[in-house]
């Protein structure tokens, strides 16, 4: 199986991946942390839910014109059909309605296709097959939590994989708790209507760049899908265990709320036009915060907020085409990372600098952004795991000062409108920080700065030095890291995280925000055509329907990592942003 091939869909409650022989192979419900319905992306006995061609040979994917609506398309024994999958999201009563509930339409297209239909849901990790219980135009699922129900109008006896002839369009509705009820065929063709019209009115409000257009706006939905509206939360990827690298054990359940990844998926929405994934995000960090009145926040949590993640190993699942091992969970819950502090305080600022945010600049939400300032001035240039989570021992992390020093900059330019009596204390901590990072970070036998203070080793990150203004633009010391990085990172034209052991021996792959980060950067360095030369080559490993995954394996030139990951669309879109002209400047 390949990342390439898989598409994604989903509503803001749960998500699914379908392959190319249109299996829906992973689907959680009924939310994305829960435990997989469907799993044979990481156990071929972890069950699917295939509408395809009866040779199970491929189609092809594509999404409905700005949608999250995906259509495959067979060239099948007999004819040509296709399936079109979805899941429900519309305005309805005012409200979103979202329900856990995927659609599948199977139509044929031309002659007399043969298919094959089979759902084959296990129970959670126990991988235990779910026993089907058929009714009159339905099958119930048994052992699940709430109803697990598939609704159809097609034959009930077609549904065990054997081939048929498909003559007519059938619908068919995975609903989770309350089933269906009414006629399939004018609901399923409603959902589908109204579906289109939502994502392709999502689209329109979305501001975007006049070049790069439709890498922007796919990487703008799939990341839309990664908000659990529910509760704000931001997951960064819905897929657990795909590894970093072939062999390496460098797998990760990522299917949880990282805040800072969440900071970077709501600033990516900023510049996209959109706010309400940020206001849904600060209700779910006022709830943690309420629950951890001494702001000692773990750097990520369950959608619902709970940070109880123990990380533990599904002995019995394969693993990603047989490479495992497959994780539930993760103990990188139990680190220190002390960016999150300037993460925070970063996706608050633009409340008190932008005026169409008013209702949300309160008492509370200033007194929040101060202590959470305080809280990174009192950690900054303490040892953390870092930004790439090391399971070494902590060390006082560059990018973990960079972020700090950011919080008290914000927050003292915030102080100075809202706080006048906090101007100096924030004033006067940033340029501590500032000055430690300048000293201790600084590596004369690099002639850059170092990803930990007093060290050598090169680090991706410090990128963001440039894009958060640390330094002036014309620094030398800027220049010489951001080229620094370049050359000591890239490989075969990718950028890596790091060169050093991180606990589970030295990285072997791309992260693939890297060179978005390095975009980036050289746009902010005025280096815009170098910028857009790096920006023309990277986007061309996108998959065919636009997704990326976490990192890039340069030497079967295959992504790998979760997938879709949050972070590569965010990388994507700020990349994006940066090397593209105005359009004014095309208009």
């Amino acid at each position: 199986m390949q990342l390439e091939h898989l598409g994604l869909i989903g509503n803001c409650q749960c998500a699914a991946l379908i392959d190319g022989r249109g299996a829906m192979v992973w689907a959680c419900l009924p939310r994305f942390d829960a435990e997989p319905v469907f799993g044979s992306l990481l156990d071929p006995d972890g069950g699917d839910f295939l509408i395809g061609a009866a040779d199970e040979s491929a189609g092809v994917q594509r999404y409905l014109d700005n949608t999250n609506i995906l259509e495959t398309t067979f060239e099948a024994p007999g004819g040509r059909f296709r399936v079109i999958d979805f899941a429900p999201r519309f305005e309805q009563n005012e409200r979103i309605f979202r329900p856990a509930q995927f659609v599948r339409i199977i139509e044929p297209l031309s002659g007399s296709p043969r298919v094959a239909v089979n759902c084959r849901p296990v129970l959670g990790w126990s991988k235990t097959p779910a026993k089907p219980i058929s009714g009159s135009n339905h099958i119930r699922f048994d052992g699940f939590a709430s109803e697990l129900r598939l609704t159809t109008d097609m034959p009930l006896s077609y549904l065990d994989g054997r081939a048929f002839t498909l003559t007519g369009r059938h619908h068919f509705a995975l609903t989770w708790g309350a089933p269906i009820e009414e006629p399939l065929p004018g609901l399923c063709a409603r959902f589908l209507t109204e579906t289109l019209r939502h994502w392709q009115r999502w689209v329109k409000h979305c501001d975007i760049p006049p070049r790069y257009q439709q890498e922007v706006i796919r990487s703008a939905l799939a990341l839309k899908l990664h908000c659990f509206e529910d509760t704000g939360a931001i997951v960064a990827s819905m897929t657990t265990s795909i590894p970093e690298a072939s062999g390496s054990g460098r797998t990760w359940d990522y299917r949880y709320c990282w805040l800072r990844d969440a900071y970077y998926t709501v600033d990516a929405f900023r510049l996209l036009g959109q706010f309400d994934e940020r206001e849904q995000f600060l209700t779910y960090v006022l709830n943690i915060v309420g629950g951890t009145p001494d702001l000692a926040l773990a750097p990520l949590y369950s959608v619902t907020g709970t940070r109880d993640l123990p990380e533990t190993i599904a002995a019995q699942w394969a693993g990603f085409n047989g490479d495992g091992p497959v994780r539930i969970g993760n103990a990188a819950a139990l680190h220190e990372q002390h960016d999150i502090f300037g993460e925070l305080v970063l996706t608050l600022a633009p409340i008190f600098h932008d005026e169409r945010f008013r209702a949300e600049r309160t008492p509370a939400t200033l007194d929040l952004l101060l202590r959470l300032a305080r809280k990174a001035i009192a950690v900054a240039g303490t040892p953390d795991s870092g930004i790439w989570e090391y399971r070494t021992a902590p060390s006082p992390q560059t990018f973990s000062s960079l972020m700090c020093w950011a919080a008290a900059d914000r927050a003292s330019a915030i102080a100075r409108r809202f706080a006048p009596h906090a101007v100096d204390e924030f004033a006067g901590a940033a340029t501590r920080i500032r000055e430690e990072i300048a000293t201790r970070a600084w590596s004369p036998a690099r002639g850059a700065y170092a990803g930990i203070y007093g060290g050598d080793g090169l680090d991706a990150s410090l990128l963001q030095m440039a894009s958060l203004r640390l330094f002036p633009k014309d620094d030398a010391r800027l220049a010489a890291t951001v080229e620094a990085i370049r050359q000591g990172l890239t490989h075969d034209g990718w950028l890596m995280r790091y060169r050093e052991d991180d606990g589970f021996g030295k990285p072997q792959v791309a992260f693939i925000l890297c060179t978005f980060w390095l975009i980036e950067a050289l746009a902010e360095l005025g280096r815009v055509d170098d910028a857009r030369t790096l920006m023309d080559a990277a986007y061309t490993i996108v998959s065919p329907l636009g997704l990326l995954s976490e990192d890039y394996d340069t030497g079967r030139q295959l992504m790998s990592g979760n997938f879709p990951q949050a972070y590569s669309h965010v990388g994507l879109i700020r990349a994006a942003f940066a090397a593209a002209p105005r359009w004014a400047d095309v208009l």
